[in-house]
């Protein structure tokens, strides 16, 4: 699925990331979302690969990447935390300044990143996503409804992870099938990946640990940023017909959060990369075309 891509791992001091790597021009972190791994970027990424160098890794706690344990504050899942590791990655690899297109947790972790590590990231690309404390602060029972993954994820160790563990495949089709508002998109050899990944108890309750700090510790962070500003370009897409489409401003709500944001809907639900990639990928080459 990623032809010409070769694979890797980097130790970066407290975990081992996974990541995929290919194509030649300036260098590209591509960040992926829960419950998936870097295979989501599969239709994508070897386009984008023709005229930058494509990095598509794994986060902490997903797919072949480390999975420590969390517990206590949560801090081994902040998105600080993950964000540094992303910034070490891609400094292993030699590149001291890059763009990133993420696509929802991966796009946590990347309004993370460039916060903590502005000097690094000359544009980045959002996907369906509102700032977190935004989202709790409109949670009402439409949006607890749709987002219910929010409140059971964050439930105390290891609820979540036994109810989940009792059929993980079903868990995976489920959300597929429920923010994708259909799931024939997906191609079958994705889907089996995630499925394989969501079998390790490591990696479900590593992903429990990735909700519970975004609904504690992340949002701690986020108040002591809360005059903090994104620095470089920032383009925010969403899915017409996702929960974030159906939000009253979300281009509105980013820019309280940086200096320079433009985007828009696409067509599609949550999973715009494997649902709609034509149009996904027309956008981000559009936003990167002065980033040569």
């Amino acid at each position: 699925m990623f032809e010409g891509f070769a694979s890797g791992s980097i130790d970066t001091g407290e975990v081992a990331i996974h990541y995929r790597i290919g194509g030649s021009g300036p260098p590209l972190l591509l960040l992926h979302g829960y419950p998936q791994t870097h295979l989501m970027w599969h239709k994508i990424a070897p386009p984008l690969a023709e005229r930058f160098t494509v990095v598509a890794p794994d986060l902490r706690g997903y797919g072949a990447s480390s999975k420590p344990a969390g517990g206590g504050d949560h801090a081994t899942y902040s998105k600080r935390a993950m964000a540094a590791d992303q910034a070490a990655v891609m400094q292993a690899l030699g590149f001291d300044r890059f763009a990133v297109v993420a696509h929802d947790r991966g796009a946590r972790v990347t309004h993370r990143l460039c916060l903590d590590h502005a000097e690094r990231v000359v544009r980045a690309t959002l996907i369906d996503i509102l700032p977190t404390a935004t989202m709790y602060g409109l949670t009402d029972k439409a949006i607890a409804t749709a987002y219910f993954h929010w409140f059971f994820l964050i439930q105390r160790a290891d609820l979540p992870e036994r109810l989940i563990g009792g059929d993980p495949d079903f868990w995976i089709d489920t959300l597929l099938g429920a923010w994708g508002r259909r799931s024939d998109f997906f191609a079958p050899e994705a889907v089996a990946e995630y499925k394989r990944a969501f079998r390790d108890p490591a990696a479900i309750h590593a992903t429990c640990e990735d909700y519970r700090a975004a609904a504690g510790i992340d949002l701690e962070h986020d108040r002591a940023d809360a005059e903090a500003r994104v620095r470089c370009p920032l383009q925010i897409l969403w899915g017409a017909d996702s929960v974030v489409g159906r939000l009253p401003d979300p281009l509105g709500a980013w820019l309280d959060k940086a200096v320079d944001v433009t985007g828009g809907p696409l067509p599609g639900g949550h999973f715009l990369a494997e649902q709609s990639p034509q149009e996904t990928l027309a956008a981000v080459r559009s936003f990167l075309d002065s980033y040569r």
